[in-house]
């Protein structure tokens, strides 16, 4: 199902078009402005689309506490809600400055915008329509929501965007099968491409003003309130040549204290952002390091097969001695599933430590892209069996493994072939895995081993 809201300044025709695609008068339509002040929502079929379309308050700005910001607030939720957004405007009327304000606040979002001109029936509609392009949300649809005018292209765009969304959602299915960056291009290639690179964290801690730092510039807002991020936000950045997307992401709190489905929506934001990245920048409070959260959160990164960094911030005005000390004992005993993860001390605020966390990352997203080649590869296999031999299986015989070859980078994935795997216990695998990070130099990157059963060669065909 196609979420869709229908957005614009009030008295443009929204509530029209929400009761036409509903089919049923569940608006109020009214000639007199403001008359809808909340989000409405109404599953709707418009052909062989299934919709829900949310109808919203028009904007009406205000920086108080009022009705008005409230309607704002409503209208903000139901377009974070929106898989895509039909922006109404009144062709006849033209282009107001409350058309592009609230444009402006829509692209920023991010989210698909199918841009409606209403009322086009009659003459009076082409200067407006022309104004529309100043927008910059794309060419604008000659529409009447009263008289059924344009449905037939909005349907199309319409179709498009659900294929879109769909196509979106099996790339990130496909991207948590398989690691999410496709093998098909060079080393050279990937260093050409921007590294994905998200900045995670509790809220508070300091991550926008650590982006800001790096940018050298006061790019996200930031304030000692938690929260202020709500949104994932991507900026294009370069440091020695390198080229990086930095994506500011919201605090992650404990789940049981996510209550309101803003943040639900940002928690989820967050999420998708770290699930997407190829680097993960773990930001931590110094006078709070891996908290039971941080360690939720580190646990998922690497779940999620991403490379991981941990940044200490606020290390201007730390108790050191005792945060390094608590640091070491909780990934020694509390996060064993990837050891070695880069551990750099940093002061967003004063800008310090900064090349250092750049140059970590650099290094790891290096280790996550490894290939060993085959034969490095099964010489340590073979020394490693010999210096501590697989166990007996089921059958209480020793399990033979045979080789060992590389799947995959990012993060490293291997095969092991064996004519008797089953039984191999788990402290085994673990044994391999942390012999192979630390022949090949593989700390901060998930390692991901399967072990396979290999035909018999003499066995006959049946």
């Amino acid at each position: 199902m196609l979420s869709v809201a229908i957005i614009g300044r009030p008295n443009v025709g929204k509530s029209t078009l929400f009761n036409r695609l509903v089919g049923k008068k569940l608006a109020i339509v009214h000639d007199m402005p403001g008359v809808t002040r909340d989000r409405k929502m109404a599953p709707a079929k418009f052909r062989d689309l299934e919709l829900q379309l949310i109808d919203t308050a028009g904007y009406e700005y205000s920086t108080t506490d009022n009705m008005e910001s409230r309607m704002w607030k409503q209208t903000q939720m139901a377009i974070a809600e929106a898989d895509v957004c039909l922006f109404l405007f009144d062709a006849r009327a033209g282009v107001q400055p409350y058309d592009e304000l609230f444009a402006d606040l829509v692209r920023q979002t991010h989210k698909p915008v199918i841009l409606l001109a209403n009322k086009c029936e009659g003459k009076k509609h082409e200067d407006g329509i022309y104004e529309a392009y100043k927008l910059g949300l794309g060419e604008p649809i000659p529409f009447s929501a009263e008289h059924g005018l344009g449905f037939e292209d909005l349907y199309t765009y319409l179709t498009e965007t659900e294929e879109e969304k769909n196509k979106k959602e099996a790339e990130k299915q496909q991207a948590k099968t398989l690691g999410q960056i496709p093998e098909d291009f060079s080393v050279e290639e990937a260093n050409k491409r921007p590294i994905q690179l998200a900045f995670v964290g509790r809220p508070n801690v300091g991550k926008s003003t650590l982006v800001n730092a790096l940018l050298n510039d006061e790019r996200m807002l930031t304030g000692p309130e938690a929260g202020m991020t709500r949104d994932a936000i991507t900026t294009s950045w370069q440091w020695k040549g390198r080229k990086f997307n930095l994506v500011d992401t919201a605090g992650l709190r404990r789940q049981s204290k996510v209550t309101n489905s803003l943040e639900k929506m940002s928690v989820e934001s967050t999420k998708y952002a770290a699930d997407m990245a190829q680097v993960v920048v773990l930001v931590l409070d110094a006078d709070a390091v891996l908290e039971k959260q941080d360690l939720t959160i580190a646990r998922r990164v690497i779940d999620e097969g991403r490379a991981l960094v941990i940044a200490v911030n606020k290390w201007d005005i730390a108790n050191r001695k005792e945060a390094l000390d608590k640091l070491n004992y909780k990934l020694m005993t509390s996060l064993t599933q990837v050891a070695g993860v880069p551990t750099v001390t940093i002061s967003a605020l004063k800008k310090e430590g900064l090349d250092k966390l750049m140059s970590a990352v650099l290094k790891v997203y290096d280790r996550w892209n490894t290939r060993i080649p085959t034969a490095p590869l099964n010489k340590w296999f073979a020394d490693v069996q010999e210096q501590n031999p697989a166990p007996l299986g089921k059958n209480k015989r020793r399990i033979k493994l045979k080789f060992i070859t590389q799947a995959k980078s990012r993060p490293p994935s291997f095969f092991i072939f064996s004519s008797n795997p089953e039984g191999l216990p788990d402290s085994y695998l673990r044994y391999l895995t942390n012999s192979l990070r630390d022949t090949f130099n593989l700390g901060g990157v998930p390692i991901r081993i399967t072990v396979r059963k290999s035909d018999n060669p003499y066995a006959e065909d049946k």
